[in-house]
């Protein structure tokens, strides 16, 4: 481990950086094209994980930028979560990465050399992993350890899958347990377990890669990767650019397993009270479920899963597809209904 705690030099870490949903939405009010671009397959218009730009009939380049704080104190750990992170919107979209940019924000008076080159080295790793180079990037000397990638990827246009296409009956499947935010949070206060910590950096760094593979399952509608926002509000961003609601089962949702008594002791980011306020009203929760269980679906996800909408005959594909791809948690939660963008959640 470093000698100086990244934790303790950063205000935030992981996607818990992110802006509130309902910040971003105010900031971005006014942004997107201003004219016409017919080979920008997506841009800023449904909230989705990458820009993707055709290029011919049978190309198209996913373009994504992610960089955040330390969720973790290990420097080359660091560097591996905040790669695989990054890269994991490339799979999201159906698509395979070609190539990374380096995102580099150092203390340099606070961090030794060592440390900083300890991250990078975590982030080639991944990249390594991927089977791309990391070949370029951009540095500055900040106030706060800030790592990233650009990351570029291609896809067929016909195999790009959006947020915004789930369909009316689909079966909503999620990859990852939930629980990353809260293992942070405790990371920080000193309240992990060696087990908790090993479940934490073994989720964050365990890429997506199977999104390549699920794209090309018939049925296949939709698709995201859940982060900052919670499973609710990735959830909600699909719900909206589809014009879909959506129903889950808290019972179906797979969960950490080293989060769930933390969960029940209030440990979380205080990413989840802001994405709550953001999107609550969005949000009908049973009446059986408690506090902390309606925390945990917006506990904001670092390197989280992907969330797939599929029609049902292929629901059982898809969870074959990841299971052999080694997401042994992936679990059907819920499914797409008619009616206006909300979540039910039972």
């Amino acid at each position: 481990m470093s000698e100086v705690k990244l934790t303790q030099l950063s205000h935030g870490g992981g996607c818990g950086c992110k802006i509130a949903p309902s910040m971003l939405q105010q900031i971005l009010a006014d942004a997107g094209s201003k004219m016409p671009y017919p080979d920008l397959l997506v841009g800023t218009e449904n909230s989705d994980d990458a820009a993707v730009y055709r290029l011919n009939d049978d190309q198209a380049i996913i373009a994504t930028t992610d960089f955040f704080m330390p969720i973790v104190d290990d420097p080359f750990d660091f560097g591996r979560i905040a790669a695989t992170n990054a890269l994991s919107d490339v799979y999201a979209m159906g698509g395979t990465p070609i190539m990374a940019l380096a995102i580099v924000g150092m203390p340099i008076n606070k961090l030794p050399v060592e440390t900083i080159r300890s991250i990078l080295q975590g982030g080639e790793s991944v990249c390594k992993r991927a089977n791309i180079p990391l070949a370029g990037g951009h540095s500055i000397d900040s106030q706060e350890p800030i790592y990233g990638l650009v990351a570029l990827g291609i896809v067929h246009p016909e195999r790009l899958k959006r947020n915004s296409e789930a369909r009316d009956g689909d079966a909503l499947i999620l990859g990852k347990g939930l629980g990353v935010g809260i293992l942070a949070a405790a990371l920080k206060k000193g309240a992990l377990s060696d087990e908790g910590y090993a479940e934490l950096v073994e989720v964050t760094t365990r890429l997506n890669s199977v999104g390549t593979k699920i794209s090309e399952i018939p049925g296949v509608h939709a698709m995201t990767d859940v982060t900052g926002f919670g499973l609710l509000g990735h959830l909600l961003e699909m719900c909206k650019g589809s014009g879909l609601a959506a129903e889950i089962r808290f019972d179906q949702v797979p969960v950490l397993s080293s989060a769930l008594p933390l969960a029940r002791a209030g440990y979380g980011p205080g990413a989840i009270e802001r994405n709550m306020a953001s999107y609550g009203k969005d949000v009908d929760f049973s009446s059986h479920l408690e506090a902390w269980q309606q925390r945990l679906l917006a506990d904001a996800q670092t390197s989280g899963g992907l969330l797939v909408s599929v029609s049902p005959e292929h629901a059982e594909e898809v969870l074959d597809c990841f299971r052999k791809s080694g997401f042994q948690e992936a679990s059907a939660i819920g499914s797409m209904k008619s009616g206006l963008p909300k979540v039910t959640v039972g």
